[in-house]
């Protein structure tokens, strides 16, 4: 019986949070630490004609400052890991030697005693800059310009189409065909706590320690031990508090690499810690896509065909999975519709930009968009209600596994389900009546809907760029308490209290003493790291079979302990007990002995011996019919007795590979009202559905999806990195770049429909980036509605009040 599965349970991860006690990259103190400051580039392109650093090496504190030209040979290019054809990868390293190409680019690093010093002795150097043209627009970096990297001959870094079905026929066969130019416009994650990282070399063992608050740890250590020329059993990778990551951390960046390679040249720690402006300037930016849709549909709503030509915008260079996240976006074209032909044309292009990569949602967000305002287009041109367009567009349950024609296979889903549902709970229709007495008042109010369904649990390693496999050890320790060690890496999802559920369930032990520990590669087997919606779906699943491997061992114990064969006990609720037979049943009822051949065994009438003082309790066995997980541990260790053919301890390893993706969906429906008099759009009402399949913690879940939907909110109303003509990073401080405050945020109405995956043993699909996918098209689609009445049929994201207040002026004109 389930204690703690599918319960509402808080996170264990919180009071050390929330009473300050955890550990950050800043938080750890090492002896003799040095501080690092960047000089990094005011110019988005320029040559480099020298580096002038002889004031900076007299300020007060400094020990050394290494240039391009110092580490050049020495420290590897920063790794992109995405493998298209023809694409062209710039080598980018850790410091710019001749040229930069991106404002916040690193020249130099100033090492000193500590923080301040670094940064005073920073505005020293003189850098001899040659300013040279920057390509800042996207569409006009893929016409031509001048060129940043100018061995490939243009801006263009890759072009790729994809997709299933003949588009120019399913285009042709509808009867209305609709365009609208699409933006997805620059974000910065703006994770709570930028970056850091500490590194400790120590000389006599030749072995490197990295702290770093990355979301990928055994990852960054195989990288960095290629770039700067390590063993990589010499290497040491410890994630403390990440502080959040959004994918913004699921990158292998160059200051954690010039980090570890000054401390093994120095022979002392080194510490760098990102400030706020750093963090827009140089931790990738997400999103960034510019393209046109064109749907075709017949005359009731069915839709016949979608294209999508889109230009991508990936900054100046590649980091870890740069190219790929469009491809992404691609792949989830079909929505939760059954498009018959489908075709995305991507051009990626390089811009005098920082790097666009993964930020939560990467990819399926664009492309929900993307999906969604075009089912509402179509719902205009035809004028049907947006709902009726959906439905008939919906695969039905059973046609799943459900192909698209971007060849994925859509594991499961009940689209219909999670759409009613949200409509009950809106009281849909009674919102419409709502609206048209609003607009009789003059108000203005919109009703805007959003079906999606997400790709989740990366995945298959066939499919991803450096395995999608995750692993688990489940030990017992003789104690009886229990330690799950696993290769995802938790930083605000709350895995170390879900994995502690699921094991505590499953072994039939006190949640409390279950111990989940992740994060450090000197500990924990290798793992693959958590992104993409997976650490539950595939790393939780790997606990859970780790957790069967030991109970059958466990099993085999226990049974040589009560004296008969393994396939006669059975477990539940952490005991291990003989199968009653009817002969030993009718026995007991009959208040008479078991016979002599009985497999019924009486209980012991002595307790367990507690043995000399200070040593571990010897399990007593002769004589029972039943064991605790705990006496089977006990006994593991001691080995004094133990199974022929039987390793001593109680422990299992397990490396989950999924067969599939997971696709988690769901409805979302927001309600808004503009003011007139402002242009300013308010809430009025928020419901969500969604379903990512079994839920482990309920609370867990809701936490994902008000997080998601905030961000969301952020991209739809707020959020933009804007760079000027120059190149110059005009949103460089949270004093200009907008993100949500709690006042601006609805009270969420949230609710979950459940259909399980078969993708994975648990059912588990995933659910840390659904609210940001469902959302974005959900508002936008609302505040469209709000405006349908002054001829609106798009806006584009971010919608401020100024271009709202202009759509009604102009039209009130």
């Amino acid at each position: 019986m389930a204690r703690y599965v599918g319960q509402r349970v808080k996170r264990t991860e919180d009071p050390r949070l929330i009473k300050g006690l955890a550990h950050y990259v800043d938080d750890i103190r090492l002896p003799d630490t040095l501080h690092v400051a960047f000089v990094r580039s005011i110019y988005a392109h320029a040559r480099i004609n020298g580096v002038d650093a002889g004031e900076a090496l007299k300020a007060p504190g400094v020990v050394a400052i290494f240039t391009g030209k110092d580490v050049s040979e020495k420290i590897g290019p920063v790794p992109c890991a995405s493998a298209l054809p023809e694409l062209k990868v710039p080598d980018h390293r850790v410091l710019a030697t001749d040229k930069v190409y991106f404002v916040g680019h690193p020249i130099a690093a100033v090492v000193a005693a500590d923080a301040y010093a670094a940064r005073d002795a920073a505005e020293l150097l003189m850098i001899d800059y040659e300013e040279l043209p920057a390509v800042v627009n996207a569409e006009e970096a893929a016409q031509g310009g001048a060129v940043i990297h100018e061995q490939f001959g243009s801006n263009v870094a890759y072009k790729l189409t994809a997709g299933e079905g003949d588009i120019v026929a399913a285009l042709a066969s509808a009867d209305r065909r609709i365009k609208q130019r699409i933006i997805n416009q620059r974000l910065a994650p703006v994770a709570m706590e930028p970056r850091g990282v500490l590194a400790r070399y120590l000389p006599g063992e030749q072995e490197l320690t990295v702290w770093s608050s990355t979301q990928i740890p055994h990852l960054l250590r195989t990288q960095l031990a290629l770039m700067i020329g390590i063993p990589e059993n010499k290497l040491r990778v410890i994630t403390p508090e990440v502080g959040g990551g959004f994918g913004s951390k699921l990158n292998v960046y160059a200051e954690e690499a010039l980090l570890g390679w000054i401390s093994m040249q120095l022979g002392r720690p080194a510490k760098w810690i990102e400030t706020r402006r750093e963090n827009m300037q140089a931790t990738i930016h997400g999103r960034g896509q510019v393209g046109e849709i064109e749907i075709g549909c017949k005359a009731d709503g069915t839709v016949t065909g979608l294209r999508y030509n889109v230009v991508a915008d990936l900054g100046a260079y590649h980091q870890l999975l740069t190219p790929a996240i469009p491809t992404l976006t691609g792949l989830m074209l079909s929505g939760a519709y059954k498009i018959p032909a489908i075709q995305i044309n991507v051009t990626g292009v390089f811009t005098n930009k920082m790097a666009t990569d993964a930020y939560r949602g990467a990819g399926r967000p664009e492309a929900t968009y993307v999906v969604e305002r075009a089912i509402d287009l179509v719902a205009a041109e035809l004028g049907l209600d947006p709902v009726a367009v959906r439905r008939r567009n919906f695969p039905a349950p059973e046609e799943f596994p459900f192909k698209t024609a971007t060849g994925l296979f859509y594991d499961s889903g009940n689209y219909e389900g999670a759409l009613a549902k949200a409509l009950e709970n809106a009281g849909y229709e009674r919102l419409r009546e709502e609206q048209r007495a609003a607009r009789e008042q003059g108000r203005i109010v919109g009703i805007g809907v959003s079906t999606y369904v997400e790709i989740c649990a990366l995945g298959p390693s066939q499919a991803m760029p450096a395995g999608g496999w995750e692993s688990a050890t489940v030990r017992i320790e003789p104690t009886g308490t229990v330690t799950v060690l696993t290769g995802a890496s938790p930083h605000g999802q709350g895995q170390e209290t879900s994995f502690a559920q699921l094991a505590a369930d499953e072994l039939g032990v006190d949640m409390g003493d279950v111990t989940v520990v992740h994060g450090d590669t000197a500990i924990v087997q290798y793992g693959i790291g958590t992104f993409g919606s997976r650490a539950t779906a595939v790393g939780g699943t790997a606990v859970f079979v780790a957790i069967e491997k030991l109970k059958e061992k466990a099993s085999k114990i226990a049974a040589h302990m009560l004296g008969t064969d393994a396939v006669n006990v059975v477990f539940a609720e952490g005991v291990f007990s003989i199968k009653e037979t009817k002969k030993a049943a009718a026995a007991a009822g009959d208040g008479k002995a078991a016979d002599a051949d009985s497999d019924e065994v009486p209980e012991p009438v002595v307790p367990v011996g507690e043995g000399p003082a200070g040593a571990l309790p010897e399990p007593e066995t002769e004589g029972r019919k039943k064991v605790s997980i705990q006496e089977v541990a006990l006994a593991a260790h001691l080995a004094r007795e133990l199974p022929p053919d039987t390793e001593p301890g109680l422990s299992a390893t397990y490396f989950f590979e999924p067969k599939n993706f997971t696709f988690p969906f769901g409805t979302h429906i927001a309600v808004v009202e503009i003011d007139r008099e402002t242009g300013e759009v308010k809430f009025q009402r928020y419901v969500a559905v969604d379903d990512c399949g079994r839920v482990i913690n309920p609370m867990l879940v809701d936490g994902q999806v008000q997080g998601g939907i905030v961000q969301s909110i952020g991209q739809a109303l707020y959020e933009e990195v804007v760079y000027d003509e120059q190149g110059q990073l005009i949103t460089g401080t949270l004093m200009d770049y907008a993100v949500p405050r709690a006042k601006m945020i609805p009270w969420f109405e949230l609710d979950r429909t459940e259909t399980p995956t078969d993708v994975n043993p648990l059912g588990v699909k995933g659910v840390g980036e659904a609210g940001t996918i469902g959302a974005t098209p959900a508002i936008v689609n609302a505040v469209v509605d709000a405006l349908s009445p002054f001829g609106v049929r798009h806006i584009d994201m971010p919608i401020r009040p100024e271009a709202v207040w202009r759509i009604i002026n102009s039209s009130d004109e």
